[in-house]
């Protein structure tokens, strides 16, 4: 299975060089549809992989890890080339390889704008290592790999927003380039004052540790820089401000991917890094880890109720980017309680949120082809969706993912918010109880206003606004290729509500290992 780890980073990459030679013909609306189906043939290829891997993986120990490749890279530096995958990171794997895929294959149809006349082959070989910097994110066991791999992904990322994005996409695409930049700067010098400390950057030799052989300010003065560089990405209140533009000016599967794998990287950094590696450190910091996540639910709460009010103008792809600083702030909370209940409700948070967010991103992207717009007033004026008459299928799709966001039961939504709050109701030793409980009612209150503002959007957008006559005339209602895209969102949804012990008994055993020094 080491193998089959091994060609999920590389087939990807091959395909991004692919598209460097001259080998889609020179006619460029030929050469335009050929990359274009290189794109769904390669991240097809993935994802069939990745269903291998997890055909593969022994569900029986999926605290230990398996398929594992570790041979010495950067001798100097004491670097090793280390992959391997547990009940952690296979989830996030398949989930990146499947979002992919799907991303390319509404590509094919719906090749994003940009400034003159975009090159296919350009967006293509962008998006193929943008795969290679998720996946290997979810892989690598080595700190400085995993550096490599967070900052892989940054570049792509940058010119899908600043060059196939719209509105205003330049300074969106900077300040998304500069934030997390500067993250991963802080978060580097975390990672080398551990190394340094420590004589290794081996990520499963510095767990089975467990913070033996770093001091306490040590691990509090790592863990605070690696704290501060993952927030970003996650992205943490205060730290979030980068991602409402860039999300409202990067195309459709920009968005999808940006909400539904990278936002994961960082909270992802957080388990595998902070909880094994420095845990006093984490420990002391966890309190207010917890009151930023806290905070982070409310404020993404009423930011989305303030949009969401009739005449706000308020762009519906920037109300979910609001909504997402919340959703994120429940993860962040289930892994401050520092508890197994806690962070196994973060990373199926984190998996629930990928499928609702993506599935929510690509409907956005829909109305606004149709419409020309993401304006709520726009959408539910006179000349509105009203979806439910115009566009049913769309209309109940939309319904559909937004009660999954708010957290109603049976959906993917639910379990991992709940599990985050029970965490925070009985925190680990050494927290204080009291301010965890807080937190806990701050985000309860969360989950009512964000069922608030997901429910106006509803009516607003599917139903229309009362005051205007209701239109009688119809729009394209669900395409071929988008129920092809979105479908399997929307049946993972259902499935992990219905049956979480498909997650849970993944990551439980895992989580428990690296609590306890694995």
């Amino acid at each position: 299975m080491n193998a089959v780890l091994i060609a999920l980073l590389v087939l990807p990459l091959l395909g991004a060089a692919l598209t460097l030679a001259p080998v889609f013909g020179p006619e460029p609306a030929a050469a335009d549809r050929r990359a274009l189906r290189l794109n769904s043939v390669v991240t097809g290829a993935v994802l069939l992989l990745t269903v291998a891997l997890a055909a593969g993986f022994d569900h029986d120990e999926p605290a230990r890890m398996q398929a594992t490749t570790d041979v010495s890279w950067i001798p100097a530096l004491n670097v090793r080339l280390h992959l391997g995958v547990d009940g952690i990171s296979l989830p996030l794997i398949v989930l990146t390889a499947l979002l992919t895929f799907l991303c390319a294959l509404y590509s094919e149809k719906r090749l994003p704008g940009g400034d003159g006349v975009p090159s296919a082959k350009a967006f293509v070989g962008l998006f193929l290592l943008l795969e290679v910097g998720m996946l290997a994110t979810f892989a690598v066991l080595d700190l400085l790999l995993f550096f490599l791999a967070f900052e892989i992904v940054l570049i792509p990322m940058y010119f899908l927003i600043a060059r196939w994005g719209s509105g205003a996409k330049a300074p969106a695409a900077n300040r998304f380039i500069l934030y997390t930049l500067l993250g991963s700067a802080v978060m580097l010098l975390g990672f080398l004052l551990i190394g340094s400390k420590a004589g290794t950057f081996d990520m499963q030799a510095l767990a089975a540790a467990h913070g033996n052989g770093l001091s306490h300010t040590t691990q509090v003065i790592a863990a605070l820089a690696i704290m501060v560089g993952l927030a970003v990405k996650a992205p943490a209140w205060p730290l979030h401000s980068w991602l409402p533009d860039a999300h409202t000016a990067a195309p459709t599967v920009g968005s999808v991917l940006l909400a539904g794998v990278l936002l994961k990287m960082g909270t992802y950094g957080l388990v595998r890094v902070l909880l094994p590696v420095v845990p006093d450190g984490t420990a002391t910091l966890a309190p207010y880890l917890g009151a930023f996540a806290a905070v982070g639910i409310v404020y993404g709460s009423l930011a989305c109720l303030a949009l969401a009010r009739p005449g706000a103008k308020g762009d519906l792809k920037r109300l979910i980017a609001y909504s997402s600083v919340g959703h994120m702030g429940f993860v962040l909370l289930g892994i401050a309680s520092l508890t197994p209940v806690g962070v196994n409700g973060a990373l199926f948070a984190n998996i629930a949120h990928g499928l609702i967010t993506g599935l929510l991103f690509f409907l956005v992207g829909a109305l606004k082809d149709r419409y020309g717009t993401a304006d709520l007033d726009t959408l539910s004026g006179a000349t509105g969706a009203a979806l439910y008459g115009r566009a049913p299928r769309i209309g109940a799709l939309l319904a559909f993912a937004a009660v999954a966001s708010l957290g109603l039961p049976g959906l993917a939504g639910f379990w991992g918010e709940l599990l985050a709050m029970f965490g925070a109701f009985d925190p680990a030793d050494g927290l204080s109880r009291p301010a965890f409980v807080t937190y806990m009612v701050l985000a309860g209150l969360g989950t009512l206003l964000t069922a608030a503002y997901l429910l106006i959007v509803v009516k607003r957008v599917c139903m229309g606004d009362p005051q205007q006559p209701a239109p009688v005339d119809q729009v394209a209602d669900l395409r071929p290729y988008e129920a092809v895209s979105w479908t399997p969102l929307a049946a993972l949804t259902l499935l992990a509500g219905l049956w979480p012990a498909l997650l849970l008994g993944l990551s439980d055993p895992a989580v428990k290992h690296l609590l306890g020094g694995g």
